[in-house]
């Protein structure tokens, strides 16, 4: 039997159609690939952005607590006495005076404004450092002593236990910053530690 020419075309035509679409079960699988490498390639840049703002808060971060070590580093060193401390939160502070020069030097940490300000007579204040979380001090009666397997800290307390102020030679001071990164809290600097002499204390 002849199959008319016109009929042949047109199955070939529908045949030819038929082939050039995608099926639903193609579809689903190409779009759940393009989504996964989508969110590999978003996760990827996600991670280097909150990467390279962290290596940037840490360099902003830590070159803000060097200038704020050595402004207090030489205020301490200066100071002859500690004459009052604040250890309850949420304001700590810690007070010298400076006979030589006649000044008081009062160091202030706001745990609910996260700042330290550094305060002397006669000269404006000083917003030593922000952002911070923590800054803690310890007072010691003098440097400690040094041995081949430890090193001993002599408290600056009286019989009794109390802390006394007129023995007080060392400050030992450590404080942690941080920032937020892309909408999220992480630290980006670690704790930061000094011990400071008073030079003049007799």
């Amino acid at each position: 039997m002849r199959i008319p020419f016109g009929l042949v075309t047109r199955r070939r035509r529908l045949s030819q159609t038929g082939s050039c679409g995608f099926s639903l079960v193609e579809v689903m699988i190409a779009m759940g690939l393009g989504s996964l490498v989508l969110a590999m390639v978003m996760s990827f840049s996600l991670f280097g952005a909150r990467s390279s703002a962290a290596i940037g808060n840490y360099a902003s971060l830590d070159g803000r607590s060097r200038y704020a070590l050595d402004v207090i580093t030489r205020e301490i060193r200066q100071a002859a006495a500690v004459i009052a401390i604040q250890t309850n939160l949420p304001v700590k502070s810690l007070t010298l005076t400076n006979t030589d020069e006649a000044a008081t030097v009062t160091l202030t940490y706001d745990s609910n404004a996260r700042t330290l300000v550094l305060a002397r007579t006669g000269q404006p204040d000083l917003l030593a450092l922000t952002e911070c979380d923590r800054w803690d001090f310890a007072l010691y009666q003098r440097t400690p002593w040094v041995t081949t397997t430890n090193v001993m800290f002599y408290p600056a307390t009286n019989g009794s236990g109390g802390i006394d102020l007129t023995v007080v030679k060392l400050i030992n001071m450590s404080w942690k910053c941080s920032r937020q990164i892309l909408a999220q809290k992480v630290n980006t600097e670690s704790v930061q530690a000094a011990q400071i002499v008073l030079r003049n204390k007799q």
